[in-house]
C-alpha cells in the first residue's frame, strides 16, 4: 500500500510498505480521507512519538470502508462506512482499527466530512465535559476557538446549553467562533481577555487551553469557584509562573489532558459516552465542522503547511484517489 513515510527532518514523501493485518478485535479499513492534526506535525518533527504498539505512521483519524475483519464475529462490518481515531497510521491507503471505536457514516454524508470529526469531537468532549464536567447555563473559554478542537468546543459547549467565550487571532477568525455560535469572541492582538472578561463582569466555571506559558496564570484571573482548566498543548510555552494564593482561594483545577496516550479501554469508553448523548447530532448543521481545505494525498505538504501558519478555520483534509 502507498502511504506517507517522514525523514527525520520532517520532510513527507510517498512510499510503499505492507497492508497491516487486523487483530482480533479490529477491523482493516480502506482509508477515503483522513484528517490532519497539530499532533502529526509535531509527530513529524520527533517532539510527539507514537505510543509503544501504536503505528509509526502519522495520522489520528480516518474515514473509509471495511474491508477485512480479525475475527469472524465482526464480519457485519465489513462493506460498512466508517470513521474513528486511529492508533496512528491514517495517512495510508489501509490501517486498522478497533471495532468498538468505530462510527458509521450515514449514506448522506462524504468521508471527507466524516473525517474531520473523531478527533476534534472526542478531545474537545473528554476536555470540556468528561474532565471539566461543563454543565447547563455554565461558562466556557476556549482559547483558538477557529481550530478543529476549538470549533467542536464550541458546538458542544452551545450543544449542552452553555455560553462559550472564545479568543482569536485576528477579526476572520472571531466571526468564524461567532458563526459556529461563540457567545463572545475576543481578538487577543487587540484586547486583553483578561480585561475584557473583568469588564463584562464573565468568568469561566471550564477553560480549554492549548497555549499554556503566560495564559495558565491569566486563567486563573478569569476563573470563577472550582474551574477546571484543562491544557490539551504548550502553543505558548512550557513554563508557568502562578500565584498560588489565587489557586487556592478559587479551588482553581489545572488538568493536563493528552488522549492518544490513553488507553484502549479508556478511549471505548469515551467513544460510547459520546454516541450516547451526542450520536443522533452528530452531522446535523448545528454539530457540522467546517472544512478549510481538502487535499489530494500528494499534496500533504500543503495541509501540514496550513496548520503550520494557523491559516485554518476549522479542519483540513486529505482524501486519497490514487
Amino acid at each position: 500500500m502507498n502511504y506517507i513515510s517522514h525523514d527525520d527532518f520532517g520532510k513527507l514523501s510517498i512510499a510503499q510498505t505492507q497492508i497491516p493485518q487486523p487483530k482480533e478485535h479490529e477491523v482493516l479499513v480502506k482509508v477515503s480521507a483522513f484528517g490532519i492534526n497539530r499532533a502529526d506535525l509535531l509527530q513529524k518533527q520527533g517532539k510527539y512519538p507514537a505510543p509503544q504498539g501504536d503505528s509509526d505512521i502519522l495520522g489520528l483519524e480516518a474515514a473509509g470502508t471495511v474491508v477485512e475483519c480479525g475475527d469472524t464475529q465482526l464480519q457485519g462490518l465489513i462493506n460498512k462506512r466508517v470513521f474513528a481515531l486511529t492508533a496512528g497510521g491514517a495517512y495510508a491507503e489501509y490501517v486498522c482499527i478497533d471495532a468498538e471505536q468505530l462510527f458509521e457514516i450515514p449514506d448522506a454524508q462524504s468521508f471527507e466530512s466524516a473525517a474531520s470529526l473523531a478527533e476534534v469531537y472526542l478531545t474537545a468532549f473528554d476536555a470540556a465535559l468528561r474532565v471539566g464536567g461543563l454543565q447547563k447555563g455554565q461558562t466556557l473559554l476556549v482559547h483558538g476557538g477557529a481550530s478543529g478542537v476549538g470549533s467542536a468546543a464550541i458546538r458542544l459547549g452551545k450543544a449542552i446549553g452553555a455560553s462559550v467565550i472564545t479568543t482569536q487571532s485576528n477579526e476572520e477568525k472571531c466571526r468564524y467562533a461567532r458563526q459556529l455560535g461563540a457567545d463572545l469572541a475576543i481578538n487577543y492582538t487587540q484586547d486583553d481577555f483578561v480585561t475584557v472578561m473583568k469588564a463584562a463582569g464573565l468568568e469561566a466555571n471550564v477553560i480549554i487551553d492549548p497555549v499554556a506559558g503566560e495564559y495558565v496564570s491569566k486563567n486563573v484571573k478569569v476563573a470563577a469557584m472550582d474551574c477546571h482548566c484543562i491544557n490539551l498543548a504548550m502553543l505558548g510555552g512550557r513554563k508557568v509562573e502562578l500565584d498560588m494564593a489565587q489557586v487556592l482561594a478559587k479551588r482553581f483545577n489545572l488538568h493536563g489532558s493528552t488522549l492518544r496516550n490513553r488507553d484502549q479501554q479508556y478511549k471505548r469508553t469515551l467513544v460510547k459516552e459520546f454516541k450516547k448523548q451526542f450520536a443522533n447530532a452528530l452531522f446535523t448543521e448545528k454539530m457540522s465542522i467546517p472544512i478549510f481545505k481538502t487535499v489530494e494525498f500528494s499534496e500533504i505538504d500543503l495541509a501540514h503547511a496550513i496548520l503550520h501558519e494557523n491559516e485554518n478555520l476549522g479542519k483540513v483534509v486529505a482524501k486519497i484517489s490514487l
